[in-house]
């Protein structure tokens, strides 16, 4: 028997079918889609440059389901900035770059579940297996987003997330 993670909405009252675990913003907080035609900036799906001065690699945030071995990466796609220099960029392809040591970022979107803003949250970036995405842990802080990252959520609030995603129109499901 499989069981329907779907949701009913509330809003619209329709029913969705399955949950979705994973959401993305399309770039960081400090992008203008004027800086798109400019040489020295850049927005990839993994990787953005202002000015080549400013450097953000996507990050997921992974937060687990309380009552599961999943965890949620949903709230997860949003960009954090990378060391100040491009560093990050540098270790892009190169594999091994999993034994680097977290190191200090900001995240750079305010995800509009969480109040108050994740924006500028501080936040230690790990580093994963090339093809992965590195992973960012907020700092131990009493933000919303740091204590469900370390306490967990339920199912409920993952339909609650994604309710509030689906209906925001400023995120797209990843």
């Amino acid at each position: 028997m499989t069981s329907d993670l779907g949701f009913t909405c509330s809003c619209r009252g329709a029913h969705q079918s399955g949950l979705p675990m994973n959401y993305s913003a399309e770039a960081p907080a400090v992008w203008d889609p004027a800086f798109a035609d400019a040489d020295d900036c850049l927005l990839s799906s993994d990787q953005c440059v202002v000015h080549a001065q400013h450097y953000f690699v996507k990050r997921v945030i992974e937060i687990p389901i309380i009552g599961s071995d999943e965890v949620f990466p949903g709230v997860s796609g949003s960009h954090s900035a990378a060391r100040t220099s491009p560093v990050s960029a540098e270790l892009w392809d190169t594999f091994g770059r999993e034994a680097e040591k977290p190191h200090f970022g900001w995240l750079t979107t305010d995800l509009p579940v969480y109040s108050p803003t994740t924006l500028n949250l501080k936040a230690h970036v790990h580093t994963r297996t090339v093809g992965e995405r590195p992973y960012v842990e907020p700092e131990p802080t009493d933000h919303p987003l740091a204590v469900e990252q370390r306490a967990g959520i339920t199912q409920d609030r993952v339909r609650e997330i994604a309710e509030a995603v689906l209906h925001s129109g400023s995120s797209e499901e990843q």
